[in-house]
C-alpha cells in the first residue's frame, strides 16, 4: 500500500475531517486531494520532485501532503517556527523548488542565493478549491512502496538538520503495525494537537486515523482552553500530545470535560511519573506511552491501552526488533541492564538525504542506532533511561539526568525541570539544575536540596540549582535542553 491509497478505506459519507472549515467527508478529503493534485502536476511536480509545506495545522495539510505523494514526488515538512534562514537551508538541501505555504515567505532575502527566486510558492488556502484542469497521469504500476515519499528534518545538539528518507512503505508499515497495538476504529474521534510536520503527530494522528476511517479533529494552535473545548463538545476519544501539554490539561480539565475520552496517546519525550500520575489518579483514563523517533517513522514501542506499566515506553510493536547494547562493545547486555537501544524493522529511514557520512553512522551494522539508553523488564517492556548525549559522566559515574528530575518533579511546588551537563574541573562533568515553580509557589531550595541528599547518592546532586520564569521550549512541547546549555556556557 502506498501512503495515499489509505484515503480509499474511509467510507464516503463518514467525516473524516473536523477543521476551521468545518466537517469534510472522506469523499470531500478525496476530491480536495485531487484537486491539490492537479494543481501541483500544472505547477511542475513530477515524481521525484521535492515540495515543501510550511504552514499550522489544517485539513488543507492533509489534503497537500496526499497530493504530494500520489505524484510520486516527496513531501518536505517544515517546522512553521523556524527562521527564514533555517527554512531556506532545507528547501535547498532538499533541493525542492516548490512550497505550498499558509504565508508568502521572502527566502532570497534570508540567504542571498539566486536559488530561492526559483521556488514556487503555492497559497495552501486554495490549493483544495475546485479546478478544471486536466488530471495528472497515474503512477506507473511498477511504483515501489520503497520510493521516497517524506524528507523529515531533525536538528541535532550539532550541525545542520539532516534529512531522514522514509518510503511509503516505512510510514504504511509503521501505521499498521501500530494500529496492532491500540486499536483505533471507525467511531473514534482523534484530537491532533500537534504539528502535523511533526513525525509523531503525522503517523500517530492523521495517518493512523485515516487508515482506519476514524475522525481527526485538527486543533491549528495549542492552548489548554481550546484543546478542552474541543474535546468536550466534539466528543473526542483520543488525544495525541507530548507530557507538557499533559500538565497543563491536568490542571484545567474536569473529568466531565473528558467523560467521552478512551485514552491519551503520549509521546515525543519521556513522561515523568508525577504528571502521569496526576493526570490518571484525576480523570482515569490510560495514558498510552509510546517510545520513537523521526528516523523509524515514527514508532518504535508502545503501551497497548489495555496492559499499561507506569514509567515504561512499552514493547515493541509488531515487525519490529529491538537490542540493548554496551555503547562502546557493541554487545548486548544481560536483560534488565541499561545500554543503548537499537532498532530494526519496516518503519526504519532508508537513511539522510545526501548524507552519506551520518547514515554510515546511525544505520551501522544493518541497526538504528538511536542514541537513548534503555533497559528492558523481564515482560518485554522497555524504559528510556536518557540520552546517550545528556548522561553526565563524573569521576567515571554514569549519571543519568532523568533519574534525578523523576525526583525533582515529584517535590512540592516544582512545575518542570531539566538537569544538563557542565564542565567541572575536579569531577569533569556536573549537573546544573533548571526548574520552574508552579504559579503562587515558593520552593525552599535548602529543603529541596536535602531532600535529594535523602533520596540519591552524592555524587548524583547537581552542582548548580536555578530557578527559571519559563522553560524554553520545542515547537513539540520538548523542553529545549539545548538552549539549557547555552545559559550555563555564557556563565562559565
Amino acid at each position: 500500500m502506498l501512503v495515499h491509497e489509505i484515503l480509499k478505506r474511509g467510507k464516503d459519507n463518514n467525516d473524516a475531517i473536523y477543521s476551521q472549515l468545518g466537517a469534510l467527508t472522506y469523499q470531500g478529503l478525496r476530491v480536495a486531494t485531487e484537486n491539490c493534485r492537479r494543481r501541483l502536476y500544472a505547477m511542475g511536480v513530477r515524481q521525484r520532485s521535492t515540495v515543501g509545506i510550511y504552514s499550522r495545522n489544517r485539513a488543507e495539510y492533509i489534503a497537500a501532503y496526499m497530493a504530494i505523494v500520489s505524484l510520486g514526488a516527496i513531501v518536505v515538512p517544515i517546522n512553521f517556527q523556524l527562521s527564514m534562514r533555517e527554512t531556506a537551508f532545507i528547501l535547498k538541501n532538499a533541493d525542492s523548488h516548490f512550497l505550498l505555504t499558509d504565508k508568502p515567505l521572502t527566502l532570497d532575502a534570508a540567504i542571498n542565493s539566486q536559488y530561492y527566486e526559483d521556488v514556487k510558492q503555492m497559497d495552501i488556502g486554495t490549493c483544495i478549491e475546485p479546478t478544471t484542469l486536466p488530471p495528472p497521469p497515474e503512477l506507473p504500476k511498477d511504483f515501489s512502496p520503497d520510493e521516497p515519499a517524506a524528507l523529515i528534518y531533525t536538528s541535532g545538539t550539532t550541525g545542520e538538520p539532516k534529512g531522514a528518507v522514509l518510503s511509503h512503505r516505512n510510514l504504511v508499515m509503521n501505521t499498521i503495525d501500530l494500529q496492532q497495538v491500540v486499536h483505533y476504529n471507525s467511531s473514534d474521534n482523534v484530537l491532533c494537537v500537534l504539528p502535523m510536520y511533526h513525525c509523531f503527530a503525522w503517523t500517530c494522528a492523521v495517518m493512523i486515523s485515516l487508515y482506519t476511517g476514524a475522525t481527526l479533529s485538527i486543533q491549528d494552535a495549542f492552548t489548554p482552553k481550546k484543546t478542552i473545548d474541543i474535546t468536550r463538545a466534539l466528543g473526542v476519544t483520543i488525544i495525541v500530545m507530548v507530557p507538557s501539554i499533559c500538565s497543563l490539561i491536568t490542571k484545567l480539565a474536569t473529568p466531565e470535560d473528558f467523560k467521552t475520552l478512551r485514552f491519551v496517546m503520549l509521546g515525543g519525550t519521556t513522561l515523568p511519573e508525577a504528571i502521569g500520575t496526576a493526570f490518571t489518579t484525576k480523570f482515569n483514563i490510560p495514558i498510552v506511552e509510546g517510545y520513537g523517533l523521526s528516523e523509524a517513522s515514527p514508532v518504535v514501542t508502545m503501551n497497548p491501552p489495555e496492559a499499561t506499566r507506569a514509567t515504561s515506553v512499552g514493547p515493541a510493536i509488531p515487525d519490529v526488533k529491538i537490542r540493548i547494547v554496551d555503547p562502546e562493545t557493541g554487545l548486548d547486555v544481560p536483560k534488565g541492564e541499561r545500554g543503548e537501544l537499537l532498532v530494526q524493522g519496516p518503519n526504519v529511514m532508508h537513511g539522510y538525504w545526501k548524507n552519506e557520512e551520518a547514515t554510515a553512522t546511525t544505520l551501522a551494522d544493518g541497526w538504528l542506532h538511536t542514541g537513548d539508553v534503555a533497559r528492558c523488564d523481564e515482560d518485554g517492556y522497555y524504559y528510556i533511561v536518557d540520552r546517550i548525549k545528556d548522561m553526565i559522566i563524573s569521576m567515571g559515574e554514569n549519571i543519568y539526568p532523568r533519574e534525578i528530575e523523576e525526583l525533582i518533579y515529584a517535590f512540592p511546588g516544582i512545575r518542570e525541570v531539566a538537569v544538563v551537563p557542565v564542565a567541572d574541573k575536579l569531577r569533569g562533568q556536573a549537573g546544573s539544575c533548571y526548574y520552574t515553580v508552579q504559579p503562587d509557589t515558593e520552593v525552599d531550595l535548602r529543603a529541596l536540596k536535602k531532600y535529594l541528599q535523602q533520596n540519591l547518592a552524592l555524587f548524583k546532586i547537581p552542582r548548580e540549582f536555578h530557578e527559571i520564569k519559563e522553560m524554553p521550549k520545542t515547537a513539540t512541547g520538548k523542553i529545549a535542553k539545548k538552549e539549557l546549555f547555552k545559559l550555563d556556557e555564557d556563565s562559565l
